[in-house]
């Protein structure tokens, strides 16, 4: 399974050095001296610390593109001086001479592992990676011509941000290739930005920051207004590794880190997973894996209370469980590029015999630390918006979406009201009305109230047997209705909060056996049942015209 790797690097703040000339080099970070040969083997990486060193745009080339694919393109392209600022002509002749590259970034088409992709490469030592209007016309063209040979783009920012020399018209690149980009996207195309170190000012507010995908490397430093900017201007203190790639993760800004030695395999799988599904070729019947039998049924009687007992159980496989049993190749995205990374709601991409789909599922944990992290399953508005980011990622690729409800409901606190829970939820509902693709919702332990509902707007919506699916909790109806929660039992009995109940109900289509509650003995077995029935879901709903989906899932609940 791919895994976005952390490091516990933490750079200092200031100059970092290039990788110089000679036999040995010296780390800034940990201050030993290292064999350069060992740093280059190591993808330079300090081999002590972990300390990423910034490396030239052809050494990038040579850690991810195949060995001689890469073609340059948009070469040549004369540089000018709207201010007449002096000696700036003289000094882009002179790097253009010492570093031997065109400008400040490097476009081309290449082949990573054999899947063809553009690749433009930012290089810090050309005025610190600058976008004056050559850099911002090379993006553009290269982009406009990625579009039409419908490819897809990545691009490794670093630049200390807009070219003070070129005045408003270095400003004006930032709204050019955000343009361009967007009609790469409206062409249903993958665009992945990759994060070095340093990316800051006009770059991270345009094209860094409007990635399909958004990675960075360890240690990354990343940010509008840089530390020093912000520390001089406005004397704020700032936190240890402050708008370091950590940071951006945690706050729900990019979707990952990707340490250099994985990043060649990670951008070939993104391709492969962004393609576009073809209906006809989506599975494929023979990675089936064999359904695992059941041990003999106990014949018994539950009431609607030991159900919600059940659906509450900690022993109860999560979302996670499922998502191991019934996919491969998971890998998990972050963050609703706004505000955090909610540990309530887990999603990324993955396989289902051999068909790229997108899996969304609300995550409770197993400990009190996994609860704390996980806040309970119980989602903030930055989980519902990360859920839709990634839905909508979904529709535009063409990727049939999973997802798996199991939350006692939406985190009620102040900060999340603050936030905007209700209009979170309230979009959410909104937009998945609309996904022209096929969308199922599998309740799977607690249905909690418009905090389950908010990833329940599926074509088809099942549920595990011992599942529950309410309007609030049973305490909360009976608190509300009889003014005495100790009722929750008999609440349960008249709420209808069962699968059977429901299904005959008409609000859910199907529900998941458990012969013995589900636990990690027999969830092998049971994830076997519902991937055969995702397996029929999927063939019954992918070959389906998008505004024919979309039109069902209306009519769904348009009858209730």
């Amino acid at each position: 399974m791919l895994k976005f790797k952390k490091t516990s690097y933490i750079p200092v703040q200031g100059k970092e050095p290039q990788v110089p000339e000679g036999l040995w080099i010296k780390c800034d970070s940990c201050g030993e001296l290292l064999y350069k040969e060992d740093v280059k083997q190591n993808h330079y990486v300090c081999y002590k610390c972990g300390k990423y060193f910034r490396i030239t745009t052809r050494k990038r080339l040579r850690l991810v593109a195949d060995k001689g694919s890469y073609e340059k393109w948009e070469e040549g392209l004369e540089n000018q001086n709207p201010l007449d600022y002096p000696g700036y002509p003289e000094k882009i002749t002179a790097l253009k001479e010492r570093f031997r590259i065109d400008e400040a970034v490097t476009c081309g088409k290449c082949t990573i592992h054999g899947e063809e992709a553009v690749l433009c490469v930012c290089d810090c030592r050309f005025l610190m990676g600058s976008m004056g209007y050559v850099v911002g016309e090379k993006i553009t063209r290269t982009v406009e011509r990625a579009t039409e040979l419908k490819l897809p783009v990545i691009i490794f920012a670093c630049s200390g941000g807009a070219r003070m020399q070129e005045g408003m018209v270095s400003l004006m690149q930032m709204a050019k290739t955000s343009a361009v980009l967007k009609r790469h996207s409206n062409a249903g195309l993958l665009y992945i930005s990759v994060l070095t170190d340093p990316t800051t000012g006009g770059v991270t507010a345009s094209f860094a920051m409007l990635g399909d995908i958004i990675l960075a490397e360890p240690g990354a430093l990343v940010g509008f207004a840089g530390p020093r900017v912000i520390e001089q201007t406005i004397r704020q203190k700032l936190p240890e590794g402050f708008q370091r790639a950590e940071f951006l993760v945690e706050h729900g800004l990019i979707d990952g880190i990707v340490e250099r030695e994985e990043l060649k395999e990670t951008l070939a799988k993104l391709i492969v997973m962004h393609r576009k599904v073809d209906p006809k070729e989506a599975l494929i019947p023979n990675r089936r894996k064999e359904r695992i039998p059941y041990s003999s049924r106990r014949k018994e009687s539950v009431t609607a209370w030991e159900r919600v007992q059940r659906a509450r159980d900690q022993e109860r496989p999560s979302a996670l469980d499922y998502i191991q049993e019934i996919f491969t190749d998971f890998m998990e995205l972050h963050g609703d590029r706004h505000f955090s990374d909610d540990g309530a709601i887990v999603g990324g991409i993955a396989y289902f015999d051999g068909c790229p789909v997108t899996v969304i599922g609300q995550q409770k944990g197993k400990t009190t630390k996994e609860n704390i992290t996980r806040n309970f399953g119980m989602p903030s508005p930055e989980g519902y918006r990360k859920a839709l980011r990634l839905m909508e990622q979904a529709q535009k690729f063409g990727r049939p979406i999973i997802c798996f409800v199991d939350t006692p409901g939406a985190f009620c606190g102040m900060e999340a009201e603050e936030r905007g829970q209700g209009e979170a939820i309230a979009r959410n509902l909104f937009e998945m009305s609309d996904l022209t693709v096929p969308v199922l919702s599998i309740v799977i332990g607690e249905g909690g109230s418009g905090g389950a509902l908010a990833l329940a707007v599926g074509n088809e919506v099942w549920m595990m047997e011992n599942a529950t699916y309410t309007i609030l909790s049973p305490e909360g109806f009976a608190s509300i209705l009889w003014k005495d929660s100790s009722k929750a039992a008999l609440a349960a009995e008249q709420m209808r909060v069962t699968a059977k109940e429901l299904k005959e109900l008409g609000i859910i289509e199907k529900i998941i056996r458990e012969p013995q509650p589900a636990d990690h003995q027999n969830v092998e077995a049971i994830a076997a049942d519902m991937a055969e029935e995702i397996r029929r879901f999927i063939h019954r709903y992918l070959p389906m015209e998008p505004e024919a989906l979309a039109q069902l899932r209306y009519e769904r609940f348009r009858k209730m």
